[in-house]
Parts: structure tokens; sequence; C-alpha cells
């Protein structure tokens, strides 16, 4: 189901791209050559939350693949048209104006990205385990949907241009959507994928029918807020320039919650993994914690650096033990040894 969805979203990526013959290469070109830059501090950011039992870049890079080839281009592309007609022959254009794209999107975008973590659970059943897994795995998903789609948009854009100023379309879009992207597909994505995991329970103890199907119906809603401002704003022009300030903080609110909740199993098996190995109060605190026991290793130690060191070697460690289902391997005693080495003090 993987390759026979990525594959046929490929040949529909090749042919909508190919279509115009080549007169719209240089709006594609920016936008592959922006949009590729606006991954960078994406990945980074993701690579610094995906720090408790830290998934592989390979399982990674396929939810990627998925979301922006087979989620975009397979499902949503052909299903976003046909049910956008729908709803204008049933409501009316001026009801498909206001109100289409928000009851069209939810449910064909996220069910589509959720069909790959489905999807990863299959091919990974070891990896894709709890519901901070989902967030993660979700999130880069998301994210590949995200960075497609705006390269489609800076194409779509220059077209509806006629060619005309096809780079300063691009970047006109770069600007746009990468502004909204920060509370777009990968935050819609992150936050659904943790509920979906909760509703599947495959962490004992971990299920949660409730809290999963709120969780996913919580994203939707966001999706549907995002796309239908225009209809919310009921066409004032204040409430429209303040909605989406409004939501961004209400969907950062939501995914700081989700992510907390998510991360809970993580960080009782890190304290259990790393309890035994007689660690300080505050590094344990600091690896398996939140943000406020990071920052109160930092005032701690006065030393930026030398928490982050320690948190990362500590981890590092928690891993390995995980790693060799709790036996003494060289990888184990490196762990170990190199966070006893950071620990002593200098000279």
């Amino acid at each position: 189901m993987y390759v026979l969805g990525v594959g046929l979203g490929a040949v529909t990526l090749v042919r909508y791209f190919g279509q115009a013959g080549g007169y719209y290469t240089p709006a594609l070109t920016g936008g592959i050559v922006l949009f590729g830059l606006y991954l960078v501090p994406w990945l980074l950011l993701l690579h610094r939350q995906n720090r408790y039992t830290s998934q592989p870049a390979g399982l990674l890079a396929t939810g990627f693949v998925w979301g922006g080839v087979a989620a975009a281009f397979w499902i949503a592309l052909p299903a976003n048209t046909a049910l956008l007609e729908i709803w204008a022959k049933v409501g009316g254009t001026s009801f498909a104006s206001d109100w289409a794209a928000g009851l069209t999107a939810p449910i064909n975008e996220e069910w589509s990205k959720a069909i790959g973590l489905a999807l990863l659970i299959g091919l990974a059943p070891r990896l894709v385990r709890s519901a901070y897994d989902g967030f993660i795995i979700g999130a880069f998903i998301g994210l590949g949907f995200e960075v497609f789609e705006d390269v489609l948009y800076a194409f779509n854009g220059a077209a509806q241009a006629f060619g005309v100023n096809q780079l300063g379309a691009s970047f006109q879009i770069f600007v746009v959507r990468g502004a909204s992207g920060i509370v777009s597909h990968a935050l819609f994505s992150a936050i659904f994928g943790a509920g979906l995991m909760w509703v599947l329970g495959r962490v004992p103890g971990e299920r949660n029918v409730l809290r999963g199907v709120l969780t996913m119906l919580t994203a939707m809603v966001f999706h549907f807020a995002w796309d239908d401002m225009a209809g919310l704003s009921g066409g004032n022009a204040l409430v429209m320039v303040t909605l989406p300030f409004l939501i961004a903080i209400v969907e950062l609110i939501a995914l700081r919650y989700v992510m907390r909740n998510a991360a809970r199993q993580e960080r009782d098996w890190i304290r259990q993994l790393l309890g035994p190995e007689g660690l300080d109060p505050e590094l344990l605190n600091a690896v398996s914690g939140l943000r406020k026991d990071r920052k109160a290793l930092r005032k701690h130690l006065h030393s930026r650096r030398q928490a982050r060191h320690l948190i990362e070697a500590a981890g590092d460690l928690a891993q390995e033990i995980a790693r060799s289902g709790g036996a003494e391997t060289a990888r184990v005693t490196h762990a170990r040894t190199e966070l006893l080495r950071l620990q002593s003090p200098p000279g």
C-alpha cells in the first residue's frame, strides 16, 4: 500500500507539473528552492522535539514522503477537487466560497495523512507505539504535505498570472505560506497523529478513546478554522485581520498541551531506565522532564552548554540501555563512560 500510494502520487505529480510543457519552470524551480530552504529550520526544530525515544531518520523520511507525494497528490488533490464541486452544487457558489474549503480539507487531508501513520505502524510496529511517536511522525508527514502543497501553490500562482513575473509570484507565495505554515499542516498532523495513537492504544495503559477522538477532532477544527476564516469573519475587516492571530495562539496552546501529555509515557520510561544509574536528581529531571526542568539544570550548572551536553549524553545512555534490553553491551558501557566523563569536574 505504501509503494502503491507513493508510486501513483508520483505519477500524478509528474503529470500535473508536466502539463504546462515547462512554461512555468521558473515558478516551479523558485518554489522548490524557497521551500527547500524553508524546510531546514523545520527539521532542526523537529529534531529537538524528537528527544525521548527518538525515531530513526529513515522512518521520519518515509513519513515525509508519504505526506508530500501520496497524501497530497494521490488522495487529497483529486478528492478535494471532487468534494469542492459537490459543495458548490449543494450550497451554491456563495456558500462554497465561504465554507467549502473548510468542509473539504480537514476530511480529505487529515485522513490522507493519517493513512500514512497507519501504514508505518504496519511497516515498523516496534518503532511506532505511543502517542508521542504519533505526534512526531505525524508532524513529519504533515511537513511533507505542507512543503509539497506550497510548491504546488507557487506553480498555480504563476499559471493564474499567465506566467508574468514568475519568480516574484513564487516569492510572494513563499512569504504568505511560510508565515502561516508555522500553524499549518505539521501542527495539524502532529495533534491528529497523537490522537490516533491514543485511540489505537498500542502501549499498555495508554489507550484513551475519548481523548484520542477529541484530539483528532481538535486538529480538524483547527484546519477548518484556518481554511474558512473568510466565512468565520462574516466580512468584517477587523475580525479578518485579528482572527489569524487568535487562531494561531489557540493552536499553539493546544499543541503544547497535546505534546506534554503525549510524552508522559516516554518521560516515565526514561526515568525507569536511568533511575538505577545514580544520576543527579537535577539531571534525571531534566532528561526525563519538561522545559522548566531543563532550565533548572542550566541554572544549577550555570552553563547552558554543559547542561545540553549532559542531557544529550543521558538520553543516549537511556536509548542504549533500551536497545540492549538491559544487558551490559559495549555501546552501553561507552555511553555510560561518556556521561561520567561529562559529569566529572574539569582537571
